[in-house]
């Protein structure tokens, strides 16, 4: 009896503790790390400037943005590819090798902006060009890229102009100052840089012919037209109606990037780009359509769907991983199952234990009385019985258990009558 009790307390204390330790396991695998990095670009550009934006949504979780500055999209690329950082800011056209790398979604369109100076004429068919000055960004950058193609694209051979290597901001005091004819820049079309140029009367957006045909010839671009007046009505900025080349911005991240991660950027992205702008619908962004990279699952679900309901009753770490919660919980519930099958019979089995873990004195007791004891030990035993049967009187059982400890005095009182006998036995 005993070593069933002791085989019966050792697998109940193993379960509670199998459950202990794989909830606290669980927990740890569910609970997201609270750091990641996202690869930018260079400090002050408009990329660097979202990312503060979204490092501020983060922080209301607790959740630490780290941002690393770099060159521009095509860093970024290399950076989120290799797995240096968790998340990249990616301009459209910008490739990413490997499998390991997956897309929250397009996040907002960049056009393509081609600023001059208001004093020289340059051709509105960019095949045209040629002894032009042109800064078309820094070496390593998106738009670096996003003008080598745009150059092919249009069959214009890089040779037939002068080209630098300039940021933005720097573009723009250049071509204040003469020193270039054309800025090229693949930007917000509200990035900072870009509003102050236009508010100078000594620079003019170029309008470029064929915008729709070079389009088509670049599998990643569209084109948007910014009404007249749209960014500015005193200038009228633009004087009239401008189709303009539109890349689309990804949001990258590693496909290992924690789930509720995952999430969280992805509700980041949707408080940033779903709102209307000069050049987008309400709702437009983040999109799950023409990233280029393949979408993560959780990401194109908040984004099409929404949140679940389960945001509204979890943690957001917990609800971002509802599925992952249940496969993390099935190695406890299949210990747990079986326990909960055992529970009332183990719970029986203790109750009548209370009252059988007695018997072993009992049955002591009987065997001592047939050895023929004189009459001290038979008034020994009398009192035992007597204090044994006190103790069983104080045993709380619920009703259905009652008639064990009932049986078990009923037993006591039989050995005290035979002990009676033979106490009247001996004295005779």
């Amino acid at each position: 009896m005993l070593k069933r009790l002791n085989n019966t307390r050792f697998w109940a204390l193993f379960g509670v503790a199998a459950i202990l330790t794989g909830s606290v396991v669980m927990l740890f695998r569910l609970h997201p790390p609270m750091a990641l990095t996202l690869a930018a670009g260079p400090s002050g550009g408009a990329y660097h400037q979202l990312a503060g934006r979204y490092r501020a949504i983060l922080a209301r979780d607790g959740i630490d943005l780290v941002v690393v500055d770099t060159a521009g999209s095509a860093e970024n690329a290399g950076l989120i590819e290799t797995t240096q950082v968790d998340a990249a800011f990616l301009q459209g056209g910008i490739a990413v090798q490997g499998q390991s790398t997956e897309a929250i979604g397009a996040i907002f369109f960049e056009p393509m902006v081609f600023l001059t100076r208001q004093d020289i004429e340059v051709p509105a068919n960019p095949a045209l060009w040629s002894d032009l000055r042109i800064s078309s960004g820094r070496l390593g950058s998106g738009t670096a890229a996003a003008f080598d193609d745009f150059q092919a694209a249009v069959g214009l051979r890089p040779a037939l102009n002068q080209h630098f290597d300039m940021g933005y901001s720097d573009a723009v005091s250049a071509l204040i100052e003469g020193t270039i004819d054309v800025a090229v820049f693949v930007a917000p079309i509200d990035a900072p840089y870009l509003v102050a140029a236009y508010a100078d009367h000594r620079i003019r957006l170029l309008p470029l012919d064929y915008s729709e045909a070079i389009s088509r010839r670049l599998n990643y671009a569209n084109t948007v037209t910014v009404p007249t007046g749209a960014i500015s009505l005193k200038p009228v900025v633009p004087p009239v109606p401008r189709q303009l080349l539109a890349l689309e911005a990804r949001l990258a991240i590693s496909d290992s990037l924690h789930p509720a991660l995952v999430n969280r950027l992805t509700m980041a992205a949707i408080e940033l780009h779903s709102a209307r702008d000069i050049i987008t619908d309400q709702g437009q962004f983040p999109s799950v359509e023409g990233t280029g990279l393949s979408v993560n699952n959780a990401a194109r679900q908040l984004i099409l769907n929404g949140p679940s309901t389960w945001h509204d009753w979890l943690p957001y770490w917990m609800a971002a991983q509802v599925n992952r919660l249940f496969l993390l919980m099935l190695p406890i519930l299949f210990l747990l199952l079986p326990m909960l099958r055992a529970v009332p019979s183990l719970y029986a089995f203790l109750m009548r234990w209370r009252v059988l873990q007695h018997y072993p004195e009992i049955k002591q007791i009987e065997d001592d009385l047939a050895q023929a004891p004189d009459l001290s030990l038979l008034v020994e035993m009398d009192q035992r019985l007597v204090e044994l049967d006190e103790r069983l009187a104080q045993v709380r059982l619920p009703p259905l258990y009652r008639q064990t400890a009932y049986n078990a005095r009923i037993h006591i009182e039989l050995v005290r009558k035979r002990i009676s006998a033979q106490q009247e036995a001996v004295a005779f």
